[in-house]
């Protein structure tokens, strides 16, 4: 089989099916598709025909380039980065076959993106005045289920889990017996790992799952989606963001809340009090569900860092900041003699 036999949409839909193999969450797979699809968009675009027609023979580093330019015009650096790769390993997987010659994506521009460090949520007494919140009553919504909100509130800045391992989860997740449940959370690649869950949060998800059964009138399974909305459907990635957002609003907090965050934001408030409570960066890594150290030790140097500067505003600084503007004691007295 070449390239020029089998059309891009036959082939986007063999990779997806070829990745399933390694066991990527839907989620993942979900991401695969939307950026290999929109940037499809602008392959046909760019050669001024229906997209259904191009065959995979046809994309070659010229097209890429100006289908990535038009892809690119709307869209964060990071987004243009993610569905860059994207279509790397899609092409890297056809080498592979020996359908294709090469990769052209090496000749395609990929984004430069900062590397940006941990963003938490702001204030030191913001997750519990976001909790209390909840806490005292439901959110101003069409159908408020305040043991839901703060179930999935409470989840998130206990575990750190990232907001696809949150939707995945299933009630039969949560093992254990009562005073010592876990978690069972599959991240990245299919990997897992399990989390502890202390009683106080235990207490609050079986709150919570009371609620449901009670709201639906209907017993809760183990296979069932362990968040749902408020039909009773498995809660998903837009939902998800928009229950969090609503709540950082109803507790006030939503102007302590770095752009674009969300739910990342809580992840990141929970690695960060890991790390200035003491935690090695081995236990961030595992607690996470990092693949690398170099992950984890953001949080260990962004907390010292954040000590640092904590410790140079005493204000008992500035008064040997002025001393030593004025010169006084900038050198060693000289010893004296006698004993």
């Amino acid at each position: 089989m070449s390239g020029d036999a089998v059309s891009v949409e036959q082939a986007i839909e063999r990779y997806l099916v070829a990745r399933r193999a390694a066991k990527p969450s839907p989620h993942t797979v979900a991401a695969y598709r939307r950026d290999l699809v929109a940037v499809l968009g602008c392959v046909g675009r760019a050669l001024g025909r229906e997209v259904s027609g191009v065959g995979l023979g046809e994309l070659d580093a010229g097209v890429l380039r100006e289908a990535f330019a038009e892809f690119a015009e709307e869209r964060a650096a990071s987004s243009v980065l993610r569905a860059w790769s994207t279509w790397n390993g899609f092409f890297a997987f056809w080498v592979s076959e020996r359908v294709v010659a090469g990769n052209p994506m090496s000749a395609v521009p990929r984004p430069r993106v900062k590397p940006s460090g941990p963003k938490p949520l702001m204030g030191e007494d913001t997750p519990e005045r976001l909790l209390e919140a909840l806490a005292r009553g439901a959110r101003r919504a069409r159908d408020p289920w305040p043991e839901r909100d703060l179930a999935v509130l409470a989840l998130a800045l206990l575990t750190g889990m990232r907001s696809a391992e949150m939707l995945s989860l299933r009630v039969e997740s949560l093992g254990g017996r009562p005073g010592e449940r876990r978690i069972r959370v599959v991240g990245k690649g299919g990997g897992e790992r399990v989390l502890p869950i202390e009683v106080p949060l235990e207490a609050l998800l079986e709150a919570y799952l009371a609620s449901r059964r009670v709201r639906f009138d209907a017993p809760v399974r183990g296979g069932d989606p362990l968040l749902v909305d408020n039909r009773g459907e498995g809660l998903r990635r837009g939902g998800l963001q928009y229950l969090v957002k609503q709540c950082y609003r109803y507790a006030g907090v939503n102007d302590r809340v770095a752009r674009g965050t969300l739910v990342h934001a809580l992840r990141h408030t929970f690695a960060t009090r890991l790390a200035e409570d003491g935690a090695s960066v081995t236990e961030i890594m595992h607690l996470l569900g990092h693949s690398s150290v170099t992950s984890s030790q953001a949080y260990i140097e962004v907390t010292a860092r954040a000590q640092r500067e904590a410790a140079s505003s005493n204000r008992t600084y500035g008064v040997l900041r002025r001393l030593a503007a004025d010169g006084v004691g900038g050198e060693e007295p000289a010893p004296q003699g006698g004993g």
